[in-house]
């Protein structure tokens, strides 16, 4: 996909000046132009530099005599003095290095793996490292087309497979390619919506790659591969034709952690209800905190479940079994809807496990406080836990990985 187009030119850049100019004694008469753009600058007088085609056509005679003599000069300098000399013209390049040799100014092809030879006073050289190279973009805010903005990322990875032109074409090469990769990802993800950035990463890393591959090839660069970084929805998608997106709610403590942190603290904050039905065509906002749903309500004139009852429950699904699974101790702050503060424990820590009102004969590890009506609809499945402690109404004082064994009550509890 990435690999070098067979065939590839290098368009470079016109250049104009405002006095006219003649060819001189050391450029070549015949590759001159006059107009607009002309050889004799920079590396135009390259014009096959992707097919390692490095003839040069616009060195006049003159200029080529003078070269041949002082490189015959230098030559013959470096042999006389060679034990010495030895020391600072032989240079060792390992596999997944080159050297680009510009001899009295102009580019020579790139010399390496092994032992070369640099000659004296008219040879200039740089390395230039083969491997593959990655750095990351920060989140930036991307509009989106229905109107939403997300915070996006990406990890790039490169490689050079040009030596003599990464050098040549471009002078600050990782400034250059940081700087083109995120202007081509915020270019091409405001063209999507931010349902299909969410559900379409890998169709768009492989996009966003192509582009990327395109706009740095002249530099001798070859992208390998693109990770995007999806984070938080910053602002709801306009009504339109790709429906409405329900944005993830912020875990209260965890708003600094990236995306993927915190969906994954959201995974295990989240899995305890049951599961939900898909929905393909379309998606609508449901507010299950601020009531229970329809089918989980009690049925009309049924007696509502009180905390007493619930603890009766709890109590007949005591087991050895069921401590030795969750293996903590849980004291719930209840607040009942006349503003009164009520004490219940579960003691699922020793023994056969205990359950009743008021505070456990020993220290609570985790203390849940939330109103009675909150708890019940968690023990009855209609309000999800990470649902009512993103909301700030179920506050957890202790471990939270100790608190999520409640997890295996909640279960055992709904069979």
């Amino acid at each position: 996909m990435f690999g070098k187009s067979p065939g590839y030119q290098y368009q470079s850049l016109s250049q104009r000046e405002s006095n006219p100019a003649s060819a001189g004694l050391f450029v070549a008469t015949e590759s001159f132009v006059q107009s607009h753009h002309h050889k004799g600058h920079s590396f135009d007088y390259i014009p096959k530099i992707a097919d390692n085609d490095f003839t040069d056509t616009s060195q006049g005679w003159v200029s080529w005599i003078c070269n041949i003599i002082v490189t015959f000069l230098v030559y013959i300098s470096t042999f006389i003095t060679f034990p010495l000399s030895g020391w600072f013209v032989l240079k060792t390049v390992p596999n997944y290095q080159r050297i680009v040799v510009f001899r009295l100014g102009r580019v020579r092809p790139p010399k390496g793996p092994g032992v070369v030879l640099i000659l004296p006073l008219i040879d200039q050289w740089q390395r230039v490292d083969l491997r593959t190279r990655a750095f990351n973009i920060p989140p930036c805010q991307v509009t989106t087309r229905d109107g939403g903005i997300v915070a996006v990322g990406a990890d790039i990875q490169f490689r050079i497979w040009s030596p003599v032109m990464s050098v040549v074409s471009i002078q600050d090469l990782n400034a250059s390619t940081r700087l083109t990769a995120q202007n081509a990802m915020t270019h091409s993800l405001a063209k999507k919506t931010v349902r299909e950035i969410q559900t379409e990463r890998v169709k768009l890393e492989e996009y966003l790659g192509i582009d990327i591959n395109e706009l740095t090839r002249p530099w001798g660069l070859e992208t390998d591969r693109v990770e995007l970084t999806v984070g938080a929805v910053l602002k709801a998608p306009e009504g339109g034709p790709s429906g409405p997106f329900i944005m993830p709610p912020s875990v209260p403590g965890l708003e600094g952690l990236a995306g993927p942190i915190q969906q994954l603290a959201m995974h295990f904050l989240g899995n305890s209800g049951p599961p939900q039905p898909e929905i393909v065509d379309s998606l609508s906002f449901t507010d299950e905190l601020a009531s229970v749903p329809a089918a989980l309500a009690p049925a009309a004139g049924a007696k509502a479940v009180s905390v007493e009852e619930l603890l009766g429950a709890v109590r007949l699904l005591l087991s050895d079994t069921l401590v030795s699974r969750v293996g903590a101790c849980f004291q719930f702050l209840l607040t009942s809807t006349d503003g009164q503060l009520h004490n219940y424990y579960v003691d699922l820590s020793q023994g056969a496990g205990a359950a009743g009102p008021g505070s456990p004969a020993q220290e609570a590890d985790v203390i849940l406080s939330l109103s009675d009506e909150d708890l019940l609809a968690m023990f009855q499945g209609s309000l999800r836990p990470f649902a009512a402690y993103t909301s700030g109404r179920l506050k957890v004082q202790g471990d939270l990985k100790t608190a999520m064994k409640l997890e295996e009550l909640i279960k055992l509890l709904r069979q």
